[in-house]
């Protein structure tokens, strides 16, 4: 969606309200597509003493497998992201503001970017999730599979040796 923001730039205590559906379900991400359904977005540009503020609220159910049991998964999600706009900046490193300097802004591509930088690292179906057995596979949420878990590490098997003979 392309943000027209020239009367918020140049009027101060304007505001703009901006909602709609961002469908992102043909949007590939770690080689799968977890937004089933639109990104649903309310973003709000105002002009408070002559600095333009964007606030944008995304919405979205986000499907991916647990990282510990490979369980699929949905997380319905909410993000909030605040960022100020200018005309132009004196430098390329400026990470605090965004660029608009024909008082346009393609709201898709910050969004997009905005939802992917905060997405968790790590997805769990839930908090206490015992993942997978290392020896047979099974999910230990399911129960416990019954493999021996004493399992001594072969490099120090030596020492094991040791406490035996004591």
């Amino acid at each position: 969606m392309l943000l027209q923001l020239k009367d918020v730039f140049l009027s101060e205590g304007t505001r703009q309200r901006f909602d709609y559906s961002l469908p992102m379900s043909d949007f590939e991400y770690n080689g799968d597509y977890p937004f089933k359904s639109p990104v649903e977005i309310s973003a709000e540009a105002s002009n408070r003493a002559g600095l333009v503020e964007l606030k944008i609220k995304a919405v979205f159910d986000y499907t991916t497998r647990c990282d510990r049991c490979f369980e699929d998964l949905t997380k319905h999600m909410e993000q909030i992201f605040v960022h100020g706009l200018a005309t132009s900046l004196i430098d390329d490193e400026n990470d605090d503001y965004i660029e608009t300097p024909d008082y346009t802004l393609e709201l898709d591509e910050v969004v997009i970017s905005d939802i992917l930088l905060n997405l968790p690292s790590k997805m769990l179906c839930r908090e206490d999730c015992r993942g997978l057995c290392p020896k047979c596979g099974k999910n230990l949420n399911n129960g416990d599979c019954g493999c021996d878990t004493q399992q001594v590490d072969s490099r120090l098997e030596i020492l094991k040796q040791l406490i035996d003979q004591e």
